[in-house]
């Protein structure tokens, strides 16, 4: 039997969220990290769904997201390790939240030394004991448990 915490895949969806954010913050930069994962990883996406009066809905990752809270020091080492283990990452950082645009978001990214990024939130997709690896020192953010 498994749990929401154990799903039944060899692979799993990590997003890693500053602990110091406000609530609308967290829920910002969760929704664009796990946007990035769906970019880079199409095949995650399930089917589309319909309601019983046949009204369709669109499709959605097919596997759970785990939403974790760091510090900033546990995000940057989470980077660096994520990194050294090729596993794709998406990154938010601070700066972003003064952009308006996609446009924008990345010239603030590029404009910064990766290891002086200064990061609210990441995502990775990989391999479950490679993600469980990268996201040593996160806690499971205090919304995602009952």
């Amino acid at each position: 039997m498994h749990d929401a915490l154990t799903p039944p895949f060899d692979t799993k969806i990590a997003v890693l969220v500053r602990d110091d954010l406000a609530a609308w913050q967290r829920l910002n930069v969760t929704a664009f990290l796990a946007s990035g994962i769906t970019a880079a990883s199409p095949h995650l996406v399930g089917d589309p769904y319909a309601d019983a009066d046949g009204t369709p809905y669109l499709a959605m990752l097919g596997m759970p997201v785990l939403v974790f809270a760091a510090d900033a020091e546990v995000l940057r080492a989470a980077r660096e390790r994520a990194l050294r283990r090729e596993l794709p990452v998406a990154v938010y950082t601070a700066d972003m939240f003064a952009t308006g645009h996609d446009e924008a978001n990345r010239a603030a990214v590029a404009a910064v030394a990766g290891d002086a990024l200064d990061l609210v939130g990441l995502a990775l997709h990989g391999p479950k004991n490679a993600v469980d690896k990268v996201t040593k020192g996160a806690r499971l953010h205090p919304a995602t448990i009952g």
